[in-house]
């Protein structure tokens, strides 16, 4: 009869001990490992944007004066809406990186467990294909809301044209855009059914009127009196970039039409518009210059 021994010996000892404690030891190891690299990543990426904000500080605050706060606010420089553009880019980058980190460390888990990685990976992309073509148009809203954001189209207080609706920007994510129109309506626009956007609140705007005189008015004369009175507009009204040009614009049976525009802050130039109404009509007043009643429609252009 043999006779086999009651004590392992040392060898057989760490065999067993091996078999127990190294695969947690390995998955505890890759969970630390996969938490301080997402760390490290996190921390890089806010230590990117907020050296980008710091930096882009410094360059707002070389601009000269109020032209230099115009032109930051309506060329989209302006440091609040810079920020929160970064802001928006360190939070899609951070979610990036836990998905790519938590991702990599559930594979390796699982390889270390002894699961075979070739059946569930060929699964998996037989799943995401299937979950593509059904999720398609949200992947589209998705990565039409992160280059509009990257690319700065519009953002929060910008009144833009989706071409389905006109309104003010109130909030901005990556799926969809809440506007708000002029008749206070709040529309939810998805990122990717918009093919086209007009950012009225970008560069400046142009506010224009037409005047309709009679065939024989003097027109050099008219229009010598509406840019001297106009010439000051940009010293008393914040709101006018440049002195108002006043040109012949068209030439009909009925009348001679004078179009008056002027460069604008945006989204103003539909009170600068009005504005202008009434200081031509005193200036033509003063002048005794009578204006031709109107062919078709009011003298003025665009809507009020």
């Amino acid at each position: 009869m043999t006779a086999y021994p009651l004590i392992a010996s040392p060898g057989e000892w760490l065999v067993t001990l091996d078999r127990f404690l190294g695969p947690p030891l390995q998955i505890g190891g890759i969970l630390v490992g996969a938490l301080v690299g997402r760390w490290l990543l996190h921390r890089l990426i806010r230590s990117a944007v907020d050296r980008a904000s710091e930096r882009h500080a410094e360059r707002i605050r070389l601009l000269p004066g109020r032209a230099g706060d115009i032109l930051a606010d309506a060329s989209g420089l302006a440091h609040e809406r810079y920020v929160q553009r970064t802001q928006t880019v360190g939070a899609v980058l951070r979610s990036v990186v836990t998905v790519v980190v938590a991702s990599l460390a559930v594979l390796t888990i699982m390889a270390t467990l002894g699961v075979p990685l070739a059946p569930l990976l060929a699964s998996a992309g037989v799943g995401g294909v299937a979950l593509g073509f059904g999720a398609q148009s949200l992947v589209r809203d998705f990565l039409s809301g992160i280059f509009m954001i990257v690319e700065d189209q519009y953002g929060v207080g910008d009144t833009i044209d989706t071409g389905e609706v006109i309104g003010q920007v109130e909030d901005v994510t990556l799926r969809v855009t809440r506007l708000r129109d002029r008749n206070g309506v709040i529309w939810y626009v998805r990122n990717g059914e918009i093919l086209r956007v007009g950012n009225q609140s970008q560069g400046w705007s142009t506010a224009a009127i037409t005047v309709p005189f009679a065939l024989d008015a003097d027109v050099p004369a008219v229009t010598e009196v509406l840019r001297a009175a106009l010439a000051t507009l940009p010293e008393t009204d914040e709101r006018v970039l440049e002195p108002p040009s006043v040109v012949v614009e068209s030439l009909s049976a009925g009348a001679i039409t004078v179009r008056v525009s002027a460069k604008c802050v945006p989204t103003v130039h539909l009170d600068v518009q009005r504005d202008l109404r009434m200081l031509v009509k005193a200036a033509l007043d003063k002048a005794g210059i009578a204006m031709a009643a109107p062919v078709s429609g009011p003298w003025t252009s665009g809507t009020v």
